[in-house]
């Protein structure tokens, strides 16, 4: 099993939970590009109450709307590309929005030393006017499968910091959760082909979904998967039957043959995993 090194503690421009800055230095947060920056905590700052995992800082009226990871859909990961998804942060503000930032993680809290995290790729936002004073800033994070273990497929948490014109900003460790899954692939064959009306079918196939323990695809065990059968000329699939996969994720079942069309397997999906379908595979019926 792949082993990760995981992190004593998030630091630098991402530190969204340490971010403690007294209102005369809003100013100081502003970078050489005009963006703003994080700042560390010092002993001062942190004052005395202690922090959740949930934290949160706030200053003035700047308030978070929402924040959307992937345009709310999960993000899939495989095994070996790296995968970059979208984050996009709404937020409102009397004198309107200036900046944003994102850090997407998986633990117990920030400063948890096994807490483990992708930051984002730009080094500011790029927010659009909405309406009055409400603007939306869409940054990314790019996920590396080198990095992950099979149980970061999960619900992960979206920490949002905002930033106002006036100086006035807020910070949320755990604005918003997005569900991490292991990438899927799913796979069919038909046969023989031709057939002969009447004959019996085998179809076969073969579900997968990556294991970034070991950076392969391994068969998924045990899981429904549906048998679907598209008449030539139709415009969908019906479903045929529900097979389950083997120890190894392959899949095998008969029928008999009534008519020309295009046969596949359907997976549903699972929290983990995302729902996946195989090509249609053409049979000509004699």
């Amino acid at each position: 099993m792949r082993i990760r090194a995981t992190v004593a503690a998030v630091s630098g421009a991402l530190a969204l939970s340490a971010l403690a800055v007294p209102a005369a230095q809003a100013d100081d947060r502003r970078t050489s590009d005009g963006g703003y920056a994080f700042s560390a905590p010092t002993e001062a700052s942190k004052g005395a109450k202690a922090r959740s995992a949930a934290a949160a800082e706030q200053q003035g009226d700047t308030k978070v709307l929402s924040v959307v990871a992937n345009g709310g859909k999960p993000l899939a990961v495989g095994t070996k590309s790296k995968q970059k998804f979208s984050i996009a942060i709404t937020a409102t503000d009397d004198s309107g929005i200036a900046d944003a930032s994102t850090i997407i993680w998986i633990g117990k809290s920030l400063e948890d030393k096994d807490v483990f995290y992708f930051e984002q790729n730009e080094s500011r936002a790029s927010c659009k006017v909405v309406k009055t004073n409400t603007s939306t800033c869409t940054l990314s994070v790019t996920f590396d499968p080198k990095e992950m273990i099979n149980t970061d497929a999960a619900n992960w948490r979206i920490g949002a910091a905002v930033f106002a014109n006036d100086g006035d900003y807020t910070v949320n460790d755990s604005a918003a959760k997005a569900r991490v899954q292991r990438f899927s692939k799913l796979t069919v064959n038909a046969s023989p082909e031709p057939v002969k009306k009447g004959k019996t079918l085998t179809v076969t196939g073969k579900l997968t979904r990556a294991n970034w323990d070991t950076g392969t695809y391994k068969g998924y065990t045990a899981q429904p998967v549906k048998l679907q059968f598209k008449k030539k000329g139709a415009k969908s699939y019906t479903t045929v039957k529900t097979v389950k996969t083997s120890s190894t994720g392959t899949l095998k079942t008969t029928v008999k043959a009534s008519a020309d069309g295009y046969w596949r397997y359907s997976f549903a999906g699972t929290s983990t995993t995302p729902a996946v379908s195989a090509a249609g595979d053409y049979v000509d019926v004699k």
